[in-house]
């Protein structure tokens, strides 16, 4: 169907969850996860402006970042007015996930949930980065076009598709992947244009809308460490690590991502299942206070266990950039930084490597006082 110019689909029961796509994508994004969530919830399929089946993103030859933002934020409530949507839930992925962010800044949306969002890099070079990765796609695609279904029908040329944004190619289907090679192609000139204005989220979201963002930690296009500086941003949000899924998760593993969905849409959430502080995983504690599920595979010591009685970061594989704790000196200084290297060992025994943050000046959960050299 087609509303206010935009491509949707609107299926299930349930209380309204909007779903949006990333950069150079389109609504069947999501199909990996439709039949885990239409029980639940009444989702509505939008393709963003210039992607799918929507029109031509219309720059009217303006780069600026605040200009585009803020046209797309505009058609993307109109699209709720159109549906009758006040407050519906809001989920998306990358610029997807960037646009309900932005939705809930204004006070559209009972919840957000946000897979690996844009605008939270922590520098010029990381955004240069994604716009390489982009660009480089865009020529390759252009290329293997006459390859298209050749490639989409064999393991290894899906991998190819997808190298830079899914991280199980396999579990895609050929109907899928040159489906999704055809849309990025033809959605080229919105995406040029939405990166060549992009702009970083400095926005804040309103006390009593849950936020969830869920960040893959094999994204190798927006790097699970910009998780972090979306947390020390919006220090409300609960921050999901994605094991073993890309930037685009949702075929990556669909019983994951479509659980983080239903939780993250959840009318009301309890205050003590929040996060109180760390990598924000907010997975049960067992009686010990480990953290039974979603912990790092060597030390488990993602939250305030019985043993330490402080916060214990990991910087094992569920996230390298993230702090640990010095069992010998018990503070919270971040690992094997530069300015006092020798309390580098963790709680489990493995040494760490080096960051880029020193808690003497600020960590992604405000000031840390107690660091001892």
């Amino acid at each position: 169907m087609f509303l206010v110019g935009l491509a949707y689909e609107r299926i299930g029961s349930g209380e309204p969850l909007v779903l949006l796509h990333g950069i150079g994508h389109r609504r069947q994004a999501w199909n990996a996860v439709l039949g885990r969530l239409t029980p639940h919830r009444e989702v509505i399929l939008v393709d963003l402006p210039g992607h799918g089946e929507s029109p031509p993103f219309r720059a009217d030859g303006q780069a600026d970042g605040r200009w585009i933002r803020e046209a797309l934020i505009t058609e993307f409530i109109g699209f709720l007015d159109e549906l009758g949507l006040e407050r519906p839930h809001l989920a998306g992925s990358s610029v997807g996930g960037r646009l309900a962010l932005e939705a809930a800044e204004r006070g559209r949306a009972a919840s957000v949930t946000a897979l690996s969002p844009a605008g939270f890099w922590a520098n010029e070079a990381e955004l240069a980065y994604a716009r390489s990765v982009c660009k480089v796609m865009q020529v390759s695609g252009e290329l293997a076009k006459p390859l298209r279904s050749t490639l989409s029908r064999t393991i290894s040329g899906r991998a190819l598709i997808y190298a830079a944004i899914v991280n199980r190619p396999s579990q895609v289907t050929a109907e899928q992947a040159s489906g999704d090679f055809a849309a990025f192609l033809s959605a080229s000139s919105a995406v040029n244009a939405i990166l060549a204005a992009a702009v970083p989220f400095t926005g804040s979201i309103p006390t009593g809308v849950p936020v969830t963002i869920g960040w893959g930690t094999r994204d190798r296009l927006l790097r699970p460490r910009q998780g972090l500086l979306a947390k020390a941003i919006l220090p409300q949000a609960h921050l999901v690590l994605l094991r073993g899924c890309g930037h685009i998760p949702v075929t990556d593993d669909p019983p994951l991502v479509a659980q983080v969905l239903l939780r993250g849409s959840k009318e009301a959430r309890q205050v003590e299942d929040r996060p109180k502080a760390g990598t924000a995983l907010g997975q049960v504690r067992n009686p010990r206070g480990r953290v039974a599920v979603g912990a790092c595979p060597k030390c488990s010591s993602l939250a305030k266990c019985q043993r330490h009685r402080r916060l214990a970061r990991c910087s094992g594989l569920a996230g390298r950039a993230m702090f640990t704790m010095s069992a010998r000196d018990e503070c919270c200084g971040a690992t094997g930084c530069r300015s006092a290297w020798r309390l580098r060992p963790r709680s489990c025994g493995i040494w760490t490597r080096p960051v880029t943050r020193c808690p003497r000046c600020m960590t992604p959960t405000g000031p840390t006082s107690s660091w001892s050299a």
